[in-house]
């Protein structure tokens, strides 16, 4: 056997090895599944765990970016005209949010933590000083008193009244950002706390939830099932709310927002509790995007979240009492906050029915700069760019006994909103990038040998080819020699004869 011969029969050897190994790990989705299986065993809240630490001590910086509606004509508005306001903002605050007394429960399938949060102002990312800065909106504590009396006598109603008017306590109020932010002591409050102790006499959107916790979580660990993977079991020891209206309104869904489970779908719904909602809600699939160079699945809350009933019949469980239901694109929370009659949104009613945006001049809802969204990384589940948009409302009305309301007729006026925001930071990104690639790299390993395969079948046929080539050249050659051999032996012939002659 000739040495070109070896050679193309070792070609053709490893080729095939190559081409049945290859397709056979690519049929069976060898590599694939045990990547999926490190990922379930790896992206778990264990201590073992890579992103354990991340998870208890978050690394992105959170930003919260205040935003307020300065009302610019009050007297108009309480004449019965229509109010009209400017967007003053955004007053921001780094969030840090590190979880405390984490332990781990029932053979750590289940882990309790504490999140405590606490704001810094970041000057240079703000527009304006809370300090200083004056703002004319809703006087939140009177509004609350005036929903409470509505209930109470006409006579009772009216000595509020007049002791509100004798103190100089108005339906709207001037302060300052950081006093309506972070709290003051209010003189009507002050004057309830004197008969009713319970009742706090500082007020404030923020007031004592700079340094404290939304409630104690226990979250499932994902060791069981990976799917379950910072899923919330419990919050402040429970597992289902009671202050909707509907078993289904009142389930706690979903994870608190900072994880989710490896391996997303784009046809999968993620829900998310959120205690400042006192509800859960569902995000779905929106695009892919890409941010920091890791490729991500945005997914935003659809349409129907905030539906009113009419449209969006599962929405009647947020009716409380049953039946009593706003419209679409807003939430009454104040049956789980006591207190005034507060509803949320999303920002400037964005998504909201348009009689909310009409009802006050100023609004201008947009999809930019409103939407709320999650940006995560399909493979590992990361969140990789966060912004959650809420706005705060109160409803407004006419209560007897107090004259300052008699023209106003039931409005959701606009207090602020909040946005706030999370990327994923540089030293982070380039992890992700590099564990992304290896993950790629891996799993197309069998594709790699299949490739590999393809090409040495081709130089396969090629060195077939020119063997073949060879030959018919070698069998050329002979028959030419041995023809002009038959010729010279023919000329000899004849001139043997030529001599015998």
């Amino acid at each position: 056997m000739t040495r070109r011969s070896c050679v193309i029969y070792a070609t053709g050897i490893v080729c095939a090895h190559l081409l049945i190994v290859g397709i056979t790990l690519v049929v069976a989705q060898v590599f694939q599944t045990m990547i999926h299986n490190r990922l379930k065993k790896e992206l778990t809240l264990t201590e073992a765990s890579q992103v354990f630490e991340s998870w208890k001590n978050p690394p992105p910086p959170v930003y919260m970016e205040y935003y307020f509606f300065n009302v610019t004509n009050p007297e108009v508005f309480l004449a019965g005209g229509k109010a009209v306001v400017t967007q003053i903002g955004p007053y921001t605050y780094r969030e840090y949010r590190p979880r405390e007394n984490v332990t781990f429960l029932e053979n750590g399938t289940k882990v309790y933590a504490l999140n405590p949060k606490s704001f810094v102002f970041v000057p240079e990312k703000s527009r304006g000083n809370p300090e200083v800065d004056i703002l004319r909106t809703v006087n939140i504590p009177a509004v609350a008193v005036m929903s409470e009396l509505n209930s109470y006598s006409f006579l009772l109603r009216t000595i509020v009244s007049m002791y509100m008017k004798s103190i100089g306590v108005e339906i709207f109020m001037t302060r300052t950002v950081h006093e309506v932010l972070w709290g003051f002591k209010d003189p009507l409050l002050t004057k309830i706390h004197s008969i009713r102790p319970e009742v706090d006499e500082m007020f404030g959107l923020m007031w004592k939830k700079n340094g404290t916790h939304e409630g104690e979580f226990v979250f499932l660990t994902g060791e069981r099932d990976y799917m379950e993977y910072g899923r919330i079991d419990t919050w402040n020891g429970l597992t289902e709310m009671s202050w909707w209206s509907s078993n289904q309104s009142n389930m706690i869904n979903g994870t608190d927002g900072s994880v989710f489970h490896p391996l997303l779908s784009r046809k999968e719904l993620l829900y998310i509790f959120a205690a400042d909602l006192c509800r859960s809600i569902h995000l779905g699939y929106v695009e892919d995007v890409d941010v920091k160079g890791i490729p991500a699945y945005r997914f935003a809350p659809p349409h129907d979240v905030l539906q009113s009933p009419e449209e969006n019949p599962t929405n009647a469980g947020f009716c409380v009492p049953a039946g009593d239901c706003l419209g679409t694109g807003v939430l009454k929370v104040s049956v789980c906050r006591e207190g005034a009659p507060i509803v949320v949104s999303f920002p400037h009613f964005y998504q909201a029915d348009d009689k909310y945006i009409n009802a006050v001049d100023g609004l201008h809802p947009n999809k930019e700069e409103h939407e709320t969204y999650l940006d995560l990384n399909p493979t590992t589940g990361v969140p990789i760019r966060a912004c959650k948009r809420a706005q705060l409302n109160i409803i407004l009305n006419r209560v007897q006994g107090f004259p300052e309301t008699k023209h106003l007729n039931e409005i959701i006026f606009p207090i602020m909103f909040v946005n706030e925001t999370a990327t994923i930071d540089d030293d982070s990104a380039a992890q992700m990038r590099t564990l992304l690639l290896i993950v790629t790299l891996v799993s197309n390993f069998p594709l790699l040998i299949v490739g590999m395969g393809a090409i040495l079948l081709i130089v396969l046929v090629v060195l077939v080819c020119r063997s073949r080539q060879k030959k018919n050249e070698v069998k050329r050659i002979d028959f030419t020699e041995a023809f002009h051999s038959f010729t010279v032996s023919l000329h000899l012939l004849h001139l043997s004869f030529s001599f015998s002659y």
